[in-house]
């Protein structure tokens, strides 16, 4: 073989230029998606709205988003990865801007939902160009600098949250995003290749079916816990469609050449399997995420702040765990058994937070989050490093898309299952503990007499009320994270599905 041909043959180096742009670009969608969150009481103070209405700030960015990501590889076929790419941010950080300069919860909304329409490219495109900046062999190491902005970024954006709403306003949260948004479109613009365009064929019923489906499944998850679930016409209505439009979708699609998504990237074994585990491991992850702040806050009476700082030793181990299995682990280790033990990470620190009582102080706090924190890394960059082995850099951009949807709808499945079942946890803890206090109950005698208190005074009854509720509450948190920490050990099995990445098979001396 020729030097000149030996040379054509090595992978170039990934410019770091192009590296940092689009870690900073998918830090862009997911850190919006959890750092307004923190800020929702004041904008629902701001404009005098209810806590249904003001829920729509975040419904609509994310039903926007969902439906649109599974898009990524038409439309970067269609007008070009580069071009929709650098539009995407644009209009994302335009829009971010107007959101912060609102004057209406209407009008936010309106912002809201085109925010999320061109937010949802960023991730997916992100995550394949990294991959083709990469060669197989060094996957991981592209998961663990993009993982460092996806999972990294949500899991502190509470924090960010409530430093910037505590000390300056709520309209920051939003502002924030433009001098991250500047930076990567600067580098993006510099450093990422032009690309043709091609002639694609929209399929319009495809998309119609689709954008029903996900889009109202996204609805239900989002506003099921506020509307009683089933009990409002919304969701019944809402859930019938998503079925009806999933059904006709998937029927349609495996016959029609020209599917707005092609499906049959799910024939490939890894990524089935990979978009199944992200979704398990998104329900468990953010379902316990979603409501940690509400335990501290609501239940242990911990001030806004000291909730943000919580999440900062869970941020601190995912980003470790991260780095260290991208560039160390994950081409000496089977990537299934680092998933495995990321999964018995994330189960685990779970199973410690369903442990506590009403008198966890601080530490007792964090340390569960930074268990969970080092599983992150450990399944993150593996699992993605699995699910796309066998797929084309010509499918990179939709498969991305799919891989990305699914995790979102498995965090909203996640954060949907958690907060109904802490609310009909307390409302069932409640009645059945006060069946047994009762004016002759010796227990509930002994508990108000150090307080100079009696059962049958006022405030010894709403003494022993409000404690009720508190142990009522406890009890109904420790369950729900308990469920999900087995949420996280009953996929590995779906592990045993999948094959090795080709470097590995090959043996070390592959790369």
């Amino acid at each position: 073989m020729s030097t000149t041909a030996a040379i054509a043959e090595e992978p170039v180096a990934p410019r770091l230029a192009i590296v940092v742009a689009v870690v900073m670009s998918a830090m862009l969608e997911v850190l919006d998606s959890t750092i307004v969150n923190v800020a929702l009481p004041h904008i629902q103070s701001a404009f005098g709205a209810t806590t249904d209405q003001a829920t729509w700030v975040l419904t609509s960015y994310i039903v926007s988003a969902v439906v649109i990501m599974p898009l990524t590889g038409l439309m970067a076929k269609k007008i070009g990865r580069r071009r929709l790419i650098l539009s995407a941010i644009i209009g994302f950080a335009v829009f971010s801007v107007l959101c912060g300069f609102s004057w209406s919860l209407g009008v936010m909304t309106s912002f809201r939902t085109i925010q999320g329409m061109f937010g949802a490219f960023l991730i997916p495109l992100s995550q394949s160009i990294l991959f083709d900046s990469f060669p197989k062999e060094k996957r991981g190491q592209a998961m663990a600098m993009f993982g460092l902005g996806v999972v990294v970024a949500p899991v502190l954006g509470p924090t960010i949250g409530a430093l910037l709403t505590d000390y300056y306003s709520w309209r920051m949260v939003f502002f924030v995003n433009l001098p991250i948004a500047a930076f990567a479109l600067l580098l993006l613009a510099g450093e990422l290749p032009k690309d043709k365009p091609q002639p694609i064929r929209i399929d319009w019923t495809g998309l119609v079916l689709m954008a029903i489906s996900i889009g109202a499944l996204q609805f239900v998850l989002d506003q099921g816990t506020t509307k009683d679930w089933l009990a409002s016409r919304e969701i019944q209505v809402a859930a019938l469609a998503s079925l009806v439009g999933g059904v006709f979708f998937l029927a349609r699609g495996l016959t029609e050449k020209h599917n707005i998504i092609d499906l049959a990237l799910f024939a490939d074994r890894n990524f089935s399997a990979g978009n199944a585990i992200i979704a398990g491991f998104a329900i468990s992850l953010f379902g316990a995420i979603a409501i940690l702040p509400l335990f501290v806050q609501d239940l242990l009476g911990y001030p806004v702040l000291q909730a943000g700082y919580l999440f900062i030793p869970r941020g601190v181990a995912a980003g470790f765990s991260m780095v260290v299995t991208g560039t160390f682990l994950i081409n000496r280790i089977d990537a299934r058994l680092l998933g495995a033990i990321g999964l018995g990470l994330t189960a685990w620190g779970n199973f410690q937070l369903a442990s506590l009582n009403l008198n966890a102080d601080f530490w007792q706090l964090a340390w569960p989050g930074f268990t969970s924190g080092l599983g992150m890394g450990l399944v993150f960059v593996p699992l993605s490093t699995l699910a796309f082995d066998g797929i084309g850099s010509d499918r990179q951009d939709e498969a991305s898309g799919l891989y990305g949807v699914t995790r979102q709808l498995g965090s909203s499945i996640g954060i949907a299952i958690a907060g109904a079942m802490i609310v009909r946890g307390i409302a069932t803890n409640t009645s059945t503990l006060t069946q047994h206090v009762t004016p002759y109950s010796d227990a509930a005698r002994a508990y108000l007499a150090p307080l100079g208190l009696s059962v049958e005074s006022a405030k010894g009854a709403a003494v022993l009320s409000a404690e009720i509720s508190r142990q009522a509450a406890m009890m109904s948190y420790a369950h729900v994270f308990n469920m999900l920490g087995w949420a996280a050990l009953v996929l590995l099995p779906l592990l045993l599905v999948m094959h090795k990445p080709a470097h590995q098979r090959s043996g070390p001396m592959a790369h």
